[in-house]
């Protein structure tokens, strides 16, 4: 079984809702699909979905690093030699949303050869949980509005975009807890948008919120602000703009992490080999691992969903990018009933694409 086409596009995909983040706003996204073709037909699927704001690569760099020119080499290399396959996409380097990419589209054709869904393979840990569902950057009104509309349909995690306006942010994680007491999880995310005197009044009022965490309260580089915490409010923080890949993770691990969640995104680190390498080593240093994504479609979701079942040291999800999608060129993926998400029992990982690059021609690049 050989690789005889790889495909590529790109898609732009308007968002169901604008939303806001401390640095910026969006209402739509841009994305890279990508499909293996190999000579009995089977097809593996691949996106990316690059985030030019965390790791500076943009969607044109992205497209670059998947042309043809630069992805010939794996025309005519054997399925069967996956571990080689998945390992040279790493080692050739490049943005890691296009690396992510190949090493999905790798791994689902792979599974989809020995006929198992990709989480059986990498042995599961984990059947079904929750995932936290985002609220952006909004007023008091309209966050409790948004908040009772995902909570009428059966989440009970929710996390909130705060990073411009502490006493806003108080406020309005305030109500939450007074309107839903403790029938909900609620975590903040500041987007590294507080100094260190607002990360020190905010983390003054987290017991009395019972916040699950604060992710990524500072910039990416000031992390000896979250030190001067508690210890048992330092457990609660997240790191996410500042931990993007291994490397990044085994400094902090080495110089002891002053946070004790990470958040682990494919679209950050490369891919799911990267991913499940971050989350062993996470396991070992008995950090928490939350698993995340940018505005995706359901095979990135999927993706990353296979990797955190497969995780002992998963003890949180947010993965509820392809929910912001007004649509979407995959279906499947995963179940998701109440806010709880499941892997579904089909090869690889799961999705289908009515309109695969593969059978429709690509649009010129930019």
């Amino acid at each position: 079984m050989k690789i005889v086409a790889l495909e590529s596009r790109r898609v732009r995909l308007p968002l169901t809702r604008a939303y806001a983040i401390h640095g910026g706003s969006w209402d739509c996204v841009d994305l890279m699909l990508c499909e293996l073709v190999a000579d009995d037909g089977q097809r593996g699927f691949g996106q990316a979905s690059p985030a030019e704001e965390v790791t500076g690569e943009s969607i044109e760099a992205c497209a670059s690093a998947l042309a043809p020119e630069r992805t010939a080499w794996l025309l005519g290399r054997e399925v069967s030699d996956f571990g080689a396959l998945v390992g040279e996409v790493q080692a050739r380097g490049g943005p890691p949303a296009a690396r992510a990419a190949l090493d999905m589209a790798l791994f689902d054709l792979e599974m989809k050869r020995c006929n198992v869904p990709l989480v059986e393979q990498l042995a599961r840990s984990i059947t079904d949980m929750a995932t936290s569902v985002t609220i952006g950057l909004k007023g008091l009104d309209e966050t409790l509005a948004e908040a009772q509309e995902y909570i009428g349909r059966g989440f009970r995690a929710l996390k909130v975009k705060t990073g411009a306006s502490v006493d806003l942010d108080l406020e309005r994680l305030g109500k939450l807890r007074e309107r839903y007491g403790d029938g909900i999880a609620l975590r903040a995310d500041a987007n590294q948008g507080y100094d260190l005197r607002a990360l020190k009044f905010f983390a003054t009022r987290m017991e009395a919120l019972d916040l699950e965490m604060l992710e990524q309260p500072t910039a990416r580089g000031e992390e000896d602000a979250w030190r001067a915490l508690p210890e048992h409010l330092r457990r609660r923080v997240a790191a996410d703009e500042s931990v993007h890949d291994e490397g990044d993770l085994q400094r902090f691990v080495k110089d002891g992490a002053p946070f004790g969640i990470v958040n682990i995104k494919l679209m950050k680190c490369g891919g799911l080999r990267p991913a499940l390498r971050m989350a062993r080593i996470a396991e070992r240093a008995k950090l928490e691992v939350m698993w995340g994504c940018m505005d995706e479609s359901v095979l990135g979701i999927a993706a990353a969903l296979h990797a955190a079942f497969a995780s002992p040291a998963t003890r949180y999800l947010d993965l509820d990018g392809s929910l912001d999608l007004g649509e979407d060129p995959f279906t499947g993926g995963f179940a998701l009933d109440n806010g709880r998400m499941r892997t579904l029992a089909l090869p690889g990982l799961g999705v289908q694409c009515a309109n695969s690059p593969a059978r429709e021609a690509a649009p010129p690049r930019a």
